[in-house]
C-alpha cells in the first residue's frame, strides 16, 4: 500500500482532518488529542501527530519537534482531564507492540486510583 493510500485510509488521519468525529481534548497545528472510544481507565485519551507517522519505529530526527510537543502536553492534559496525581503513557509500536492503528499515537491513562504493575516481576 502506498503512503498516499495509507494516509487516505488511516482512521487517525481522518480524525485529524475532521472527517471522522472524535471528542477532542486538545488541538493545534501539529497535534490532536482526543478521548479513546473504548477507555481502559477513567482518564484515557490519545495524542497523535496530525501528519501521518506510521509508528514510533518510523519516526525520524525530523519528527523530534512534534514528538517532544506531544510528550510535554501529556502532563497538562492529564491534569485537565482528571488525573492530577500522575498517569501512564503507552506507545504501542508495530506487531510485537500490538499497535492496532498504524499511525503513531500516545495513550494517556489515569484517574483517581493507582494502576497495577505494567509487567509482572520475574
Amino acid at each position: 500500500m502506498s503512503m498516499e493510500q495509507t494516509v487516505q485510509d488511516c482512521i487517525f488521519c481522518k480524525i485529524a482532518r475532521g472527517e471522522v468525529p472524535a471528542t477532542k481534548v486538545y488541538e493545534d497545528a501539529d497535534v490532536l488529542a482526543f478521548r479513546d472510544i473504548r477507555p481502559q481507565a477513567p482518564v484515557h485519551f490519545m495524542l497523535i501527530p496530525k501528519r501521518h507517522i506510521g509508528s514510533l519505529a518510523e519516526a525520524t530526527p525530523d519528527d523530534a519537534g512534534v514528538l517532544g510537543k506531544m510528550m510535554t502536553l501529556t502532563g497538562r492534559l492529564a491534569r485537565e482531564e482528571g488525573s492530577p496525581d500522575g498517569y501512564r503513557t503507552i506507545v504501542n509500536t508495530g506487531r510485537i507492540g500490538r499497535q492496532d492503528v498504524m499511525h503513531l499515537h500516545i495513550h494517556v491513562l489515569g484517574g483517581p486510583d493507582p494502576f497495577g504493575r505494567m509487567l509482572p516481576r520475574n
